[in-house]
Order: C-alpha cells, then sequence, then structure tokens
C-alpha cells in the first residue's frame, strides 16, 4: 500500500492554533469567529471501558498521549469533530491529550459522573447522593478541564431518568447539579461553558424530561438550574431505516420549538450487524440541520456490547473493524464544507415557564422547588475547591503515531500521524474501499491508497502530517477521587 508523504514536514515542538471556543445561541451551538452553526460529528470516546478508568493507577481515558494520538489520528478521516468521553479523573493532567485533540480539530463533551458509588445521583433515592464531596468532585472535573479551548460542554447526567418510576424524584435533583455546576463556571472559569443533559430516548418520559430541564422557573431565562443544551441517546434508527421508519421526524416535530440546542448523545444502532449508517445522511440533512446539531457515535472501542469501531488490543493496537470503513464511506458522502458553513440563525426561543402543566406524564416529577445546595457547596462556589489540578493547552513534540495499526483488510497501515489544522481547517472524510483511510475528496485531497486525512479549507493549506482513519469507542464511567 502507498501512503501519501506530508505537505510540510513538521519539526519538534509545533504551536498550534488553538480551536474557538463554541457559544450557544439560542437552539445552536455557534463559532463566534465565523458565525458558522457548529454540527458535531462525533464518537463516543471511552478506550477500556469501564476499566479504562482506574484512579489506583492513575488511568483514564485522556491520560495516555500515545493513545490519543493513535486514536486522534485516526478520527480525521472519519471527519470527527467532537468526543465524548463519560469517565474521567479530575486528579490526572490531561494537557497531552487534550492538547492533541485540539490540534487535530476536536472538541471535547465531558461528562461529570461517574457510575462509581459517591460520583453520581441515585435515581431513586437522589437526596441520599446528593452532598456535599459529590458536589465537589464534579467542581474538580471542570477544573481540570475548564481552560481548554476545545472544551464544548459538560453532562451533569446521563440517562438518570430512564422510566417513570426514575423520574419520579430525580428531576430536581439533576436540575440543582445543573445549577451548581453553571455557578461554580461562572465565578471560577473564564467564559461561559455549557451545562446539559443526556437523556434515554425512552418515548414515555422523553418530553416531559426535555421541558423539565430547559423550562425557566418563574420565566426566567437566566435561571441557573436551566439546562443550556439537551441531548439524547437515540437507536431508533437500525439497519437500512429511513426518517420516517426510524420516527426521526417525530423527534423534529418534537424539539422544533426548543429554546437550547439538540443533538444526539448517542446513536448507531447494532441490529443488524454490521450496521450500515444511513441516518447519516438524515442526521446531516435538510430535514434534520435546523433542529438537531448533530451527533455522537457510539462507540469508538469495541466491547462485548459489539458497538466498536474499531478493536483495541492489549498490546494498544489497532484493528479497524467493518463498521469503521462503512462509517467513514457515509461521511464521505456529505459535502462537509456545506454543512459546518451554514451561517447561525440568530433566532432565540423564549423557553417555557416551568409549570406543573408542562408535565405530561403522571407520576413525573412536576415539583420545580429544588432542593439547596449542600453544607459548604457555596463556599466552593465563592472561593474555588481547595485540591484543584488545572489543564491547558500545550505544545506538541511529534504527531507520529508508534503504535501498530491494521485497516480492515488486515493491511498495516505506515506513517500514520495527527495533522495539526490550521485555523479555518476541518476533517473532512473521504471514501475508501480498504478502510485505511484513503480515497479522493474536493478540495486538497491528493492521491488515493493514502492514510492521510481528508483537510477541507476554510483558509490558506497549512503544512500537512500523515493520518488514518478510525473511530474511538466508548463504554460508562468517569473518574472518580473524594476531594
Amino acid at each position: 500500500m502507498i501512503f501519501r508523504t506530508a505537505l510540510t514536514a513538521l519539526g519538534a515542538a509545533a504551536s498550534v492554533a488553538a480551536l474557538p471556543s463554541l457559544e450557544v445561541q439560542g437552539n445552536q451551538f455557534v463559532n463566534a469567529k465565523t458565525g458558522d452553526a457548529f454540527q458535531i460529528v462525533g464518537v463516543a470516546y471511552q478506550i477500556g471501558g469501564s476499566a479504562g478508568y482506574d484512579p489506583k493507577h492513575g488511568k483514564d481515558p485522556l491520560s495516555n498521549g500515545d493513545i490519543c494520538r493513535r486514536d486522534a489520528a485516526l478520527m480525521q478521516t472519519l471527519g470527527v469533530n467532537t468526543i465524548r468521553v463519560y469517565n474521567l479523573d479530575p486528579n490526572l493532567n490531561h494537557d497531552e491529550c487534550a492538547s492533541i485533540f485540539n490540534a487535530a480539530g476536536m472538541y471535547m463533551i465531558i461528562d461529570v459522573n461517574s457510575p462509581l458509588v459517591g460520583e453520581s445521583l441515585n435515581s431513586f433515592q437522589p437526596w441520599t447522593s446528593y452532598y456535599g464531596a459529590y458536589v465537589n468532585r464534579t467542581f474538580a472535573i471542570v477544573e481540570n478541564f475548564k481552560n481548554y479551548p476545545n472544551l464544548l460542554a459538560f453532562f451533569s447526567g446521563n440517562e438518570v431518568i430512564d422510566s417513570v418510576k426514575t423520574a419520579a424524584d430525580v428531576p430536581p435533583y439533576i436540575r440543582a447539579v445543573t445549577r451548581d455546576l453553571k455557578n461554580y463556571i461562572r465565578k471560577n472559569a473564564d467564559r461561559k461553558i455549557p451545562v446539559g443533559y443526556s437523556a434515554a430516548d425512552v418515548r414515555d418520559v422523553l418530553e416531559d424530561t426535555w421541558n423539565y430541564f430547559q423550562c425557566a422557573i418563574d420565566g426566567e431565562e437566566d435561571d441557573m438550574s436551566r439546562a443550556d443544551l439537551f441531548a439524547l441517546n437515540s437507536y431508533s434508527w437500525c439497519g437500512n431505516s429511513n426518517f420516517h421508519e426510524s420516527s426521526y421526524d417525530q423527534l423534529v416535530d418534537l424539539f422544533e420549538s426548543s429554546s437550547v440546542p439538540i443533538f444526539y448523545s448517542e446513536f448507531g444502532c447494532n441490529t443488524p450487524s454490521p450496521r450500515v449508517f444511513t441516518e447519516i445522511a438524515a442526521i446531516y440533512g435538510s430535514n434534520m440541520t435546523g433542529v438537531f446539531s448533530g451527533g455522537v457515535v457510539y462507540e469508538y472501542a469495541q466491547e462485548d456490547n459489539n458497538y466498536g469501531l474499531a478493536q483495541v488490543n492489549d498490546d494498544d493496537s489497532v484493528d479497524l473493524l467493518a463498521d469503521f470503513r462503512t462509517l467513514q464511506n457515509q461521511y464521505a458522502k456529505l459535502d462537509f464544507k456545506k454543512v459546518q458553513g451554514v451561517k447561525a440563525s440568530g433566532k432565540s426561543t423564549k423557553p417555557p415557564k416551568c409549570s406543573e402543566s408542562l408535565i405530561k406524564e403522571d407520576g413525573f416529577n412536576n415539583n420545580f422547588t429544588l432542593p439547596l445546595p449542600p453544607d459548604d457547596v457555596q463556599k466552593y462556589i465563592d472561593n474555588g475547591i481547595n485540591k484543584k489540578l488545572n489543564g491547558k493547552i500545550i505544545d506538541i513534540s511529534d504527531w507520529k503515531v508508534e503504535h501498530p495499526v491494521s485497516d480492515v483488510n488486515g493491511n498495516k497501515l505506515s506513517n500514520l500521524a495527527v495533522k495539526p489544522l490550521a485555523d479555518g481547517e476541518y476533517n473532512q472524510a473521504s471514501a475508501t474501499d480498504s478502510g485505511s483511510g484513503s480515497g479522493k475528496g474536493d478540495g486538497n485531497s491528493q492521491s488515493t491508497d493514502s492514510a492521510s486525512p481528508q483537510l477541507a479549507p476554510f483558509g490558506a493549506l497549512s503544512g500537512a502530517l500523515l493520518a488514518i482513519p478510525a473511530i474511538i469507542a466508548t463504554s460508562f464511567a468517569v473518574g472518580v477521587s473524594i476531594l
């Protein structure tokens, strides 16, 4: 297999342009520098699954720069611009990984919770889990990630509500955590960082969940307990479905009046398998982009649940799977310049006022009196937490991938490296038969049979490095430590 050489060799430590921090404007994410609306082209990233988060041994999905470099290089040829990471340790240094993903043109959506005891809300007895040490840890996640410009958002909860039964008590507590996080960010961060909720796509409770979190108590739009965004983990499009059979049309109708951005925080039904990912054209098509802001494919690394795009082996080598090639080819059909070049509408929808009548389902909590912050939490908000590790973007001296990677056909890929993007560039998928990330594209494509990413320029084309396609796997867990 022939691999393309870099357009420009990058020397030792290279400073790259930081991604512009995105803003929430109405129901869109917006790049304030360009005025363009941002569509999430994302992958769930949780290397090692739950076991990949191991605070006892100083390990989580963003703690090893070599691994992040490998996976960022692969993701570039998919056109990925966002990763979602579930389980992180606020006591670890994430500078190298955050800087690599920043250079590779990828934002990060970070969950502040973990399934471990003391690090998430209990759905059935939330008052037993909402206490000072728990809230302190969520603030530590904020401290760890707040300075990275490619931090897109925090999730204050993930599928805490998945039925009417779990919706009986926990909704006010999720809003309370959102309030605490937003107050902490307002007092202790240099910019607004959106905080939202990732919901289960359970139709019995989905509309009430969305309304409960997007509404404004007393009608005040600056209500700090109100979610800045709403996302859903949805697997309703399976196989060769369509906009109507998948019920995507119903979701568009439901969220058309949303006052906050809506996107898929997980998608990618794996029945039948292998997946065909025909929903890509719909998610980034004209029927949806006015309401939805893209989505996150579940997931990068293969686990027992068989949602992976890549098999990550014990020796840190990677074998790309059939789903990876299929997804790459589906993304390659998109005109990324058209998808990402739409000007923000500038419109905003007034959120509904919180009221009992807003909640339709019997048994879903319709009380908007929120619990007060636990002892010491207001002190943390006012003065900052005591034990914190603040991240920062650093120079990266080496972009080459050292770990072996094989394409879908078992061929070893060579010259794999992250291609740092210039200001205005973004990743562009290119079609491939081999799963190597090769293929023609528009713009600056050069040759087939290549391991390099396609880059779609809005500005001048800068020096290129080699890169290859791949995707990122995820699981559930989050960092642990009581501060």
